[in-house]
C-alpha cells in the first residue's frame, strides 16, 4: 500500500473516531502513520519505535485487542488507548491504536465520595473546586467539605467530566467554574486565583493545553 493511500485511509478513519482522538498505525516495531487529535497529541513521528508499556506494545505482545490507561511517564501525558492488532498466520504484523484523553463513558459519575476524619461524603462534581495530589491519594477541595479520595490524581482524572475540569499541573486539576482570575507568571506559566482565594500554578508543561482549552 503506497503512502498516499495509507494517508487517505487515516483521514477517513480519523473522521469516525470520538471527537479529539488521535490515531496511530504501527508495523511490528515502529509507528508508520500518526494523526494527532485536537484534545490529545502524543507527538509521535513515523519511524519512532514502539515503547514498552504503551497500548500498541501491549496489543502486539498479547495478540488481541487491548484497552489500557497509560501513565504520562512514557509520552509526557497520560492517555487511554484502544489498540487492535493486525494478525496473519505468522502472528502480529502491526496494530491500529485509538488514543483518547480519557476512557469514553456515556454515563460519567455525578459525584466523588471523599473521606473526612470520621465519615465518607458523596460530593457532587459541580461543587468540587479543585483536586490536589496527596502522596498516593487525592485531596478533594469542595465548597463545603475537604477530604481524601482513595485513588491518585491521575486515576481520579479519568472520572471527571471534561466540560468542568482541566489538568493544569502534575499536582492539580481545577474546576474551571471556580477560577476567578488568571495571572501571567514567569516562563509562559500562569497562576490561577480560585474563588476561595487559593492560588494554583499552571505549569509550563500544561500551559499550552490550558490556554487552548480555555480559548485565550
Amino acid at each position: 500500500m503506497d503512502s498516499h493511500t495509507l494517508s487517505s485511509i487515516m483521514e477517513a478513519v480519523h473522521e469516525l473516531l470520538p471527537h479529539g482522538a488521535s490515531l496511530a498505525i504501527t508495523d511490528e516495531k515502529q509507528y508508520i502513520c500518526y494523526k494527532p487529535g485536537s484534545q490529545i497529541d502524543l507527538k509521535i513521528q513515523p519511524g519512532d519505535l514502539i515503547k514498552e508499556g504503551t497500548a500498541s506494545h501491549k496489543a502486539l505482545s498479547l495478540k488481541h485487542r487491548v484497552e489500557a490507561y497509560v501513565d504520562r511517564g512514557i509520552f509526557g501525558v497520560s492517555y487511554f488507548g484502544m489498540s487492535f492488532p493486525l494478525l496473519d498466520a505468522s502472528g502480529p504484523r502491526g496494530c491500529v491504536t485509538v488514543i483518547l484523553r480519557k476512557k469514553p463513558n456515556p454515563l460519567p459519575p455525578s459525584f466523588l465520595t471523599v473521606k473526612t476524619e470520621d465519615r465518607w461524603i458523596p460530593v457532587p462534581m459541580n461543587q468540587i473546586m479543585f483536586l490536589e495530589a496527596l502522596s498516593r491519594k487525592t485531596m478533594i477541595h469542595a465548597e463545603n467539605v475537604k477530604g481524601n479520595h482513595k485513588l491518585n490524581l491521575s486515576e481520579v482524572e479519568w472520572q471527571l467530566p471534561d466540560h468542568l475540569f482541566i489538568r493544569c499541573h502534575r499536582s492539580y486539576i481545577v474546576n474551571v467554574t471556580f477560577i476567578s482570575e488568571i495571572h501571567p507568571d514567569s516562563h509562559s506559566t500562569f497562576v490561577l486565583i480560585m474563588k476561595d482565594g487559593t492560588r494554583i500554578p499552571v505549569s509550563q508543561s500544561y500551559s499550552s493545553y490550558f490556554r487552548k482549552m480555555l480559548c485565550f
